[in-house]
């Protein structure tokens, strides 16, 4: 008989939760001397591991150590064992589906040549006693002996089929850097471009249905935004994350780079091309959709971290020069590029939690230092001029309990605006465990805001857009005789900025210089609950109540 072990690596280099009891009783048995060092004599094994290989203290650990706790106890490996990385960038084969194909092929022809050296033995009944097979048997039996001798000369105890022997091959592969475009299907409609772009909310826009929640809160033009990234890659592997972690992630840049200009060109382009896929549609109005033709806003948060693109300055100062306003969303983990970033129409960090221990059970970081690099990168906000916004995803029952602990980070960080967004469920995934249940109604959402603003002085409710699940704090700074401006003035930061390059960076300028009020309609509180009357809501019939926050 041989067992197979297919095990899987969890938070911290944890077991998972099935594998957990198992893995418990083999260390234990592995060093209690009642079971004795031959308790698994005569048992043959194989091992293969799920991790990733961006987490670097721990990746594989769990079928390392049950390799390893198999071997204390005289078990037999019958072959090195395998790993399959998550991480595509360092993945042996490309993916870890990949990886385990590669492995088990390896194994089936392993078992095969087993098979052939486990023939049934000579029953001794062959005529004047002597085998006419004996020879052949002999053979056989030697052959596999061989065979099992050069596997385990290539084995040490803690070997692996992707630690040594993967060096050379992806050093040959794929030289000292790895293209984008080798990563292979890395998100949907992404096989081949390196630009990533979509229109923001520009269906419902373009048709007069309403904005999203930057339209309410900010005035934004929702037809006009630009969602891009200079950047696939992340520091974080959140839970939520729509993408369902099919994008690269690291702690630093380690891709082919393309230039500003090209990246700002084809995400343009790409903008432009969406956008004349609704010509001759039913509904859209003939003005919007000219208007969606010129990109005014770009938001930069489609996917990964576009701050550690490295020419992120550069790409910001582009977008300024064609007069495209500037959102750039970070994940709170790269401090020094928040400090060295130029001025952005407005910087937000994403603040998912509130605490240590959540923050590391809901983003789930790369960086062990992650709390420490999280707590600078508020304080790096702190210390901008221009607008800036704390991000807070509500996910029920992990972050809703926290308001002490959100109240001390604004109080670090001083942020312009609060936005609370109750979490978007994007269908099932097996790279986390959010359900439906983990969704907070918007009650619950506005429940949760006036709560945390009872606990901060200098802040209040300013906007709502029900239909996101979506509520804006802003700080008293911004309500004027009674009357909120949270809105933009988008040409005259375009002056601003302007006067602030041609001078060489001193002529500073503030969030204040180019505040715009706010309609009436997108006030907390309003009739219209953040939906622009301008538009007209569009309701499906026979609907069930919408939830998710979509």
């Amino acid at each position: 008989m041989i067992c197979v072990f297919l095990v899987a690596t969890y938070t911290d280099g944890q077991p998972t939760e099935s594998a957990e009891w198992f893995c418990k009783w083999l260390e234990e048995a592995s060093t209690d001397f009642r079971y004795g060092k031959t308790y698994l004599k005569g048992m043959r094994y194989a091992v293969f591991g799920l991790g990733n290989s961006v987490y670097v203290g721990h990746y594989n650990t769990v079928s390392k150590n049950i390799d390893k706790w198999l071997w204390m106890l005289s078990a037999a490996r019958i072959m090195t064992r395998g790993e399959g990385d998550c991480n595509v960038v360092k993945s042996r084969h490309g993916s870890v589906q990949a990886d385990f194909q590669a492995w088990k092929t390896k194994f089936l022809n392993r078992l095969q040549a087993l098979a052939k050296g486990e023939k049934k033995a000579c029953s001794g009944k062959c005529k004047k006693g002597s085998c006419k097979n004996k020879k052949k048997h002999k053979e056989e039996a030697e052959d596999s002996h061989s065979l099992a001798e050069k596997n385990n000369s290539e084995e040490e105890l803690m070997e692996s089929s992707s630690d040594a022997e993967s060096s050379a091959e992806e050093e040959k592969s794929h030289g000292s850097v790895i293209d984008m475009e080798d990563l292979g299907n890395v998100m949907n409609r992404m096989k081949k471009a390196k630009v990533k772009t979509k229109p923001c909310s520009s269906t419902s826009m373009l048709r007069g249905r309403g904005g999203c929640y930057k339209h309410t809160f900010y005035g934004i033009e929702s037809h006009r935004c630009m969602e891009t990234t200079p950047s696939l890659a992340c520091a974080n592997k959140c839970v939520f994350c729509w993408r369902h972690h099919t994008n690269p992630v690291g702690t630093e840049w380690s891709w082919k780079m393309d230039p500003a200009e090209k990246i700002i060109q084809e995400a343009v382009e790409n903008h432009k091309n969406m956008i004349r896929q609704f010509r001759g549609v039913p509904g859209v109005r003939p003005e919007r959709f000219e208007e969606g033709l010129t990109v005014k806003h770009c938001a930069l948060s489609l996917v990964g971290e576009p701050i550690m693109y490295p020419e992120i300055n550069s790409f910001l100062r582009l977008l300024h020069q064609q007069n495209i306003s500037s959102f750039l969303v970070t994940n709170a983990q790269f401090p020094e590029e928040i400090r060295s970033l130029v001025p952005v129409t407005q910087l937000y960090v994403s603040v998912d939690a509130s605490t240590k221990d959540s923050l590391k059970k809901i983003d789930r970081p790369l960086f062990k230092d992650f709390w420490q690099r999280f707590l600078d990168s508020l304080r790096a906000l702190g210390e901008k001029q221009q607008r800036t916004v704390y991000r807070l995803t509500l996910v029920k029952a992990w972050n809703v309990d926290e308001l002490k602990a959100y109240a001390d980070l604004i109080a670090l960080g001083q942020p312009d605006f609060i936005e609370v967004k109750g979490v978007t469920y994007c269908g099932e995934s097996s790279a986390s465990s959010l359900t439906m249940a983990n969704v907070p109604w918007h009650e619950e959402v506005i429940y949760f805001v006036q709560q945390l603003a009872n606990l901060l002085p200098d802040y209040e409710i300013a906007c709502e857009h029900e239909h996101s699940n979506c509520l804006l704090l802003a700080h008293h700074k911004f309500k004027v005789d009674g009357e909120w401006w949270t809105w933009i003035d988008y040409e005259r930061f375009q002056e601003l900025i302007q006067e602030y390059e041609e001078s060489g960076g001193t002529k500073i300028f503030s969030a204040m210089d180019y505040m715009a009020k706010t309609p009436i309609w997108a006030i907390f509180g309003a009739r219209e609950r953040g939906f622009d009357p301008s538009d007209t809501r569009f309701q499906r019939k026979n609907k069930t109540k919408d939830i998710s926050g979509c």
